[in-house]
């Protein structure tokens, strides 16, 4: 080996300026990557978290047959049904007993089913029978009473059903409402209140032109019966839209 070659290898750089520049860009790539995983981690985080919720309390105009109603969209509790436009059915979930939609403040209402009794689920649709729950009570479901009657809760009377009346365990409680009118709920009392769910008891009633809505509820809820009937017409019949005008303009509720 020459002097020269000795004396260039000496002077020439221990990592050449093609490597830095690779080594530049794989870093600034990492980075990069690291950001991005970063970032999608937080927007995936968040939509579990939310699992299907939306705290976006922006009206939704939906219509149900002869119906129009005006609707927050975090009370809807589906989110293809979060859309203006004609439908057949929209669900809803709202915290009882304050009727609103979902708030992250509230989240754990909204996911823990041990608490069943915080929220009160509704199914709105067009009427397929002429008469309501409470319209059906003697001419259909008087035929299946066995005939007895127990005290409710809240001054409701409990009725059994005949063993072959299809219902199986439900039972009916009955009563009167502060205009005269009859009360009737269908329900499935769990063995123990720990067991209880938000689908132990259903009732539907009529609003609007032909909507129907049923409206689903813990068993622990049943002494609020009074309270609830009344505080669902009101918020259904506020939020119906008639004569092209909304009953109500404010959001979320």
């Amino acid at each position: 080996m020459t002097a020269a070659a000795t004396g260039n290898d000496e002077h020439a750089p221990l990592i050449s300026h093609r490597l830095l520049t690779r080594l530049t860009i794989g870093v600034a790539v990492l980075a990069s990557l690291t950001v991005a995983i970063s970032v999608a981690g937080r927007v995936l985080g968040e939509r579990i978290a939310l699992a299907g919720h939306t705290e976006n309390a922006a009206l939704v105009d939906i219509v149900i047959g002869q119906d129009q109603i005006r609707l927050p969209a975090n009370t809807i509790r589906f989110e293809e049904q979060r859309q203006t436009g004609r439908a057949d059915r929209v669900d809803l979930y709202l915290t009882w007993p304050e009727m609103r939609g979902y708030s992250n403040a509230q989240r754990s209402r909204f996911n823990d089913a041990s608490r069943p009794e915080s929220l009160v689920f509704l199914n709105l649709s067009q009427s397929t029978m002429s008469k309501d729950m409470s319209g059906r009570l003697e001419p259909i479901y008087g035929h299946l009473f066995a005939g007895t009657f127990e005290p409710g809760p809240a001054g409701l009377v409990l009725r059994r059903l005949k063993e072959n009346s299809g219902y199986g365990d439900e039972v009916f409680f009955t009563g009167r409402l502060p205009d005269g009118s009859d009360y009737a709920v269908r329900c499935m009392i769990p063995a123990e209140e720990a067991q209880s769910t938000s689908a132990d008891c259903q009732r539907d009633i009529h609003i609007g032109e032909d909507l129907s809505v049923l409206y689903r509820f813990s068993s622990r809820l049943l002494p609020q019966w009074q309270a609830m009937e009344a505080r669902i017409r009101d918020y259904l019949g506020r939020s119906l839209i008639r004569n092209g005008r909304p009953s109500f303009t404010g959001p979320g509720r």
